[in-house]
């Protein structure tokens, strides 16, 4: 008979493969030592070598890439994923015991410290709103911008209590994260003797000094702006950061984060217990973006790389950008070169001597409204890798730079970046310029120049990064451009606002039957092509030209060659001796000064127009097209602040003037005249009547008088 008939027992011993170790929490601590010690990369102890290196540094932390864990053994890395919460402890124990080895010899008098495991992943971000309750006890990876950071404090991770009654010592463990601890409510004691009381309920207290702390901060990261569905507030995450991990980030980045998705138990106002738990991540891992801190890491397949470098080459791009930036949008060719130069800006440079000079272009649009201002800013939004598009009139000053916070549960005061501290390394979209509080425009006067935000308040001091560029679109002062007023009453800016604009477009709707037909057929087209999904000839489309965008900011930075710089110097010898001779024949400086921050404008869009190519150095090609928009800009805005009086019209300057004086003269505040008897009047002191209705007209867009239809038209002068 065989042993299995005779009911023998076989055994075999399992498989010792690297991917069907067994991972029970008992044999858990022991892989994790063997994966720092053994796992080699190019016959390179990667782990073992960086965890002695941060030890002798007192740097008692490692990073690990997940997927070197995956690869050495898969059911390891999965345990630590599903359950983290059992296996990190673990984890760090064996870093621990690992640390130990492998920085022998030491000294016997000191103590191996606590080992820190960092984490990084490949895996693909989870977005913020796709996390709920089954994510619970997970780890997780979110992508977002961190919005606050509170200060540094000490976090107990091991309680020394002692009881009040018979001063008894015991040490009572910290749970992680945000978790805190509840203490025994009855003491271990045991009486000696029936005489012997026993101690009384909540006899414990705790021996602060004997303690033991780690650093622990708080963040809150946020949802990326381009995720956030319209009509939808962005998404918020507690993030809780302790040790090494602590005092990485600052409001404004833009990171990955890894960690588990953890719950606590938040104070109620009656202070009785609460069924909600409020949720946090507990970081394990912080991933900065490759191109720094608050930009937008994008990585790009070797067929992309081609395609962008295919579509460098092509002799028309320029053009085909331009006719690319908001197709629906009839004419404005220079404004939307303009913008093209924005999105892909200029070159940064970092000076011998510290100095910062900005690469970032900003460009104003000023003008009469239906001039599709707001579409152009909507598309800019729509097509820069990071944007953030806002309101004059709903924006102040603390959520255009940054504000201060007090936290709730802690008192403490923390930073939360606004607008152009989110925008960092893209473009900040700003329309109804013009109806902002001027308080509120003197805010960003730093951030358009210095790019920095310095913040002094509730005793923070500190300097938050807006490296961003500024398109922004505002009216003139009386709604509409009034060509009988200089440009200082048009424009209401500034000099310090508008000089740190690089190009300033006049736009006007002006009344031309011929363009209006044009027009018209235009935007008859585009409501019959609203179905099309394609693209027209010529025309780039939104996710490539996006794309291009992005890979052109991060790939090349060209600078001015010798002969472009020689040119450059020319133009603008010859912009301010022009400037300076309209001066003294007009008797008055212009509303826009030609200042060298206006020569830094013409280097940038220079450089501009070189990066859309992706070539190295910046022609003088390139520098004659960016005098050219800059003299259709900024120059001819420039231009319109000494020319003054009434365009186009027979009626004298010096007459509009006498019948205004005198009209204010012959009747008080307050007064209410009909227009016939104010025409008739003056028509008896031989004023035209063609120049008293004029005057009128004027009048009342100033506010200076005050039009009531009734049966007759009267006039209440203020």
């Amino acid at each position: 008979m065989s042993g299995w008939d005779q009911s023998q027992t076989f055994f075999s011993d399992p498989i010792q493969g690297n991917g069907d170790r067994e991972t029970q929490p008992s044999d858990a601590k022991r892989l994790f030592k063997e994966f720092i010690k053994e796992f080699r990369d190019n016959n390179a102890y990667i782990y073992r070598d960086q965890l002695r290196r941060h030890y002798n540094l007192n740097e008692y932390y490692i990073e690990v890439d997940l997927d070197d864990l995956t690869a050495y053994n898969e059911s390891l890395a999965h345990k630590l994923k599903t359950s983290p919460k059992e296996y990190y402890p673990l984890f760090e124990l064996a870093a621990k015991d690992a640390a130990d080895e492998v920085t022998q010899p030491r000294d016997e008098n000191d103590p191996i410290h606590p080992i820190q495991v960092t984490v990084k992943s490949s895996a693909h971000p989870l977005p913020v709103r796709l996390i709920g309750a089954s994510s619970v006890s997970k780890q997780i990876k979110v992508q977002g911008i961190i919005i606050s950071a509170s200060a540094t404090q000490a976090k107990a991770t091991t309680l020394t209590i002692s009881c009040r009654n018979c001063r008894t010592t015991k040490q009572w463990p910290v749970g992680a994260g945000l978790s805190g601890a509840t203490l025994p409510r009855t003491c271990d004691r045991v009486p000696v003797s029936d005489e012997e009381t026993r101690c009384p309920i909540d006899p414990y207290q705790i021996i602060p000094d004997k303690c033991d702390c780690v650093d622990q901060q708080k963040l809150k990261l946020q949802e990326l702006p381009e995720l956030v569905p319209t009509g939808e507030m962005p998404r918020h995450l507690l993030l809780s950061a302790d040790r090494y991990l602590t005092d990485k980030v600052v409001p404004g980045t833009r990171c990955s984060i890894v960690g588990i998705y953890s719950i606590f138990e938040a104070k109620t106002r009656g202070g009785g217990a609460s069924p909600v738990r409020q949720p946090y991540i507990r970081i394990t891992g912080i991933e900065f973006d490759s191109a720094g801190p608050g930009r937008m890491r994008t990585t790009f397949t070797p067929e992309e790389e081609e395609e962008m470098l295919q579509l460098s080459r092509e002799p028309d791009l320029y053009e085909r950008i331009a006719q690319s930036v908001a197709p629906s949008i009839y004419g404005g060719k220079n404004i939307k070169k303009a913008v093209s130069c924005l999105l892909f800006g200029g070159s940064a440079k970092k000076l011998p001597d510290g100095m910062n000079l900005r690469g970032d272009i900003n460009v104003l649009l000023l003008g009469d409204p239906g001039t599709a201002k707001s579409q152009l800013l909507k598309f800019a939004q729509k097509v820069a890798p990071i944007s953030v598009y806002t309101s004059g009139k709903g924006s102040s000053a603390a959520g255009l730079t940054a504000s201060v916070i007090r936290d709730a549960g802690s008192r403490e005061f923390h930073l939360e970046g606004g607008a152009m501290v989110l925008a960092d390394g893209g473009v900040v979209c700003i329309d109804e310029f013009d109806k902002m509080r001027e308080s509120d425009r003197v805010a960003i006067h730093e951030a358009m120049e210095q790019q920095t935000i310095s913040i002094a308040k509730a005793g923070i001091t500190t300097t938050l990064n807006s490296r961003t560029s500024v398109l922004a679109a505002a009216n003139s002062a009386f709604g509409r451009w009034d060509d009988t007023k200089d440009a200082d009453e048009n424009i209401d800016f500034q000099t310090t606002i508008l000089s740190r604009f690089d190009l300033i477009f006049i736009v006007k709707d002006d009344h031309n039957p011929e363009r209006d037909a044009t027009l018209a057929r235009f935007v008859m087209n585009v409501h019959l092509r609203a179905a099309e999904t394609t693209t027209a000839e010529g025309e780039i489309s939104v996710d490539v030209l996006k794309k291009y965008i992005q890979y052109c900011r991060m790939k090349c930075g060209p600078r001015l060659n010798h002969a472009a710089s020689e040119k450059l110097k020319d133009h603008f010898v010859k912009i301010r001796g022009d400037t300076k001779r309209v001066e003294a024949e007009t008797g008055k400086r212009t509303t826009i000064p030609i200042t060298v921050r206006q020569l830094e404008a013409l280097v940038r869009v220079s450089e501009s127009l070189a990066k859309m190519k992706m070539l190295p150095f910046a022609t003088e090609e390139h520098v004659e097209e960016a005098f050219r928009l800059f003299k259709t800009s900024t120059m001819d805005a420039a231009a319109n602040a000494s020319s003054s009086g009434e365009q186009g019209s027979d009626i004298d300057l010096d007459t509009m003037l006498s019948v205004e004086q005198n009209l204010k003269r012959r009747f008080p505040v307050g007064s209410r005249v009909s227009e016939s008897r104010i025409v008739n009047e003056f028509v008896k002191q031989n004023y035209s009547e063609a120049a008293v209705k004029k005057v009128l007209q004027i009048m009342l867009r100033r506010g200076e008088v005050e039009h009531q239809m009734q049966r007759r038209v009267l006039y209440r002068v203020k």
